[in-house]
C-alpha cells in the first residue's frame, strides 16, 4: 500500500503519533487479541483501548470482529495491514481521469495449473481438490479462494479508453500468498506478474499463512491456508513497482495497449523458479481483506 504524505491521509499518519497505538500494533503482530486482553497488557482501561482501536480501524490498519463469549460477545482485533510505503514526493496530478474495476478472482479467462490445487466459494469447495479439470467447472466464477502448486492464472481487464486517450498508469491490488500442502508459513514462492505478456517483475512471497484464521475466512473452512498479503502492483511511465518498491524498468508504454483491446493480467508460479512455492489467492468473503482484484487505470 502506498501512502502519500498529505493532509488527505492524516487519519493514517496520526496513528503513529501515539505510543499506545504503536504498542497495540506490536501486540497484534504477535496474535489477535480482544479489547480486555489489550487493556490488561497495556495497563489502561478498556474504554481507552476501544478509542485507539477505532482510530486504527479508520486507517485500515486493524480490523475487528464480534464473536460469542461466555458473557455475551467480545471484539477480537486483528492486525491486517502487512506493509505501507510513505510517499514524501508526490507527483503533481495533471490529469485526474481514471476508471476502476473489481474483478472476482473466479472470473479468470485462462489458466494452466498443477496440484496441489483447488477452488472454493464462500459456502463450499468447488468440484474436487487437486484435480485441475475443475478450474473449467462453470461454478469457477463463484470462487472466493483458489490455489495451485505451479502454473498461471490470467484475467482480462476491460479497456474503456476512446479516441486519443492513452494509459498513464495501471495499479492492481490483490490478496495473495504461497501454496503449501495444508500450510507452511516459511514457504517462499517466486511469483511473476505480467501485463499483455510483458513481465513486470518477480516478487518472493515468504509463506503460506494458516496459523491465524483469516478475518473473513468462513468458519467451515478447514484446509489450512487462511489468508494472504495485500499487494499493490503498479506500472507507469517510469517503471513497475510492488508496494512502491521497484521491480523492473518495464513501463506502461512497453505494454502495447491497443484501442478496444482488453488488458491481460497474468500471475505465474513457475515450476522452474528458484522458489517454486505455488500461489493462493483470496477474494471477497475470504482472507483478511474483503475485496476482489481491484484495478485502477489512469489515462
Amino acid at each position: 500500500m502506498n501512502i502519500e504524505v498529505t493532509s488527505h491521509n492524516i487519519k493514517f499518519l496520526e496513528c503513529f503519533a501515539s505510543d499506545t497505538r504503536i504498542k497495540i500494533i506490536e501486540l497484534l503482530n504477535i496474535k489477535p487479541m480482544n479489547i480486555k486482553e489489550l487493556a490488561e497488557a497495556l495497563g489502561i482501561s478498556s474504554a481507552i483501548v476501544t478509542k485507539h482501536i477505532q482510530k486504527l480501524e479508520e486507517a485500515l490498519i486493524v480490523t475487528t470482529e464480534s464473536v460469542p463469549s461466555t458473557r455475551g460477545r467480545q471484539k477480537i482485533c486483528h492486525l491486517t495491514l502487512e506493509s505501507a510505503t510513505l510517499q514524501f514526493r508526490v507527483k503533481e496530478k495533471k490529469d485526474q481521469n481514471r476508471y476502476a474495476v473489481s474483478i472476482p478472482i473466479g472470473q479468470y479467462s485462462s489458466y494452466e495449473v498443477k496440484p496441489t490445487c483447488g477452488l472454493s466459494s464462500d459456502t463450499k469447495i468447488i468440484g474436487m481438490v487437486d484435480d485441475p479439470r475443475y478450474f473449467s467447472d462453470p461454478e469457477h466464477v463463484k470462487a472466493c479462494h483458489l490455489w495451485f502448486g505451479s502454473g498461471y492464472i490470467e484475467y482480462r481487464i476491460p479497456n474503456y479508453l476512446v479516441g486519443k486517450q492513452s494509459v498513464r498508469s495501471i495499479s492492481i491490488s490483490l490478496e495473495i500468498c504461497s501454496e503449501a500442502p495444508h500450510y507452511n508459513e516459511n514457504w517462499p514462492s517466486d511469483l511473476s506478474f505480467y501485463l499483455n505478456d510483458s513481465c513486470l517483475g518477480v516478487w518472493t512471497c515468504p509463506g503460506d499463512f494458516g496459523a491465524v484464521r483469516g478475518v473473513y475466512t468462513p468458519a467451515w473452512w478447514e484446509l489450512g491456508t487462511q489468508h494472504g498479503l495485500l499487494k499493490q502492483i503498479t506500472v507507469d511511465s517510469e517503471g513497475s513497482y510492488i508496494d512502491g518498491i521497484r521491480m523492473s524498468d518495464r513501463t506502461v508504454e512497453d505494454l502495447a495497449i491497443g484501442y478496444g483491446e482488453d488488458i491481460r493480467f497474468r500471475i505465474c508460479a513457475p515450476e522452474t523458479a528458484t522458489h517454486s512455492g505455488g500461489l493462493s489467492m483470496f477474494g471477497k468473503q475470504f482472507g483478511n481483506y474483503d475485496q476482489d482484484i481491484q484495478v485502477y487505470v489512469a489515462y
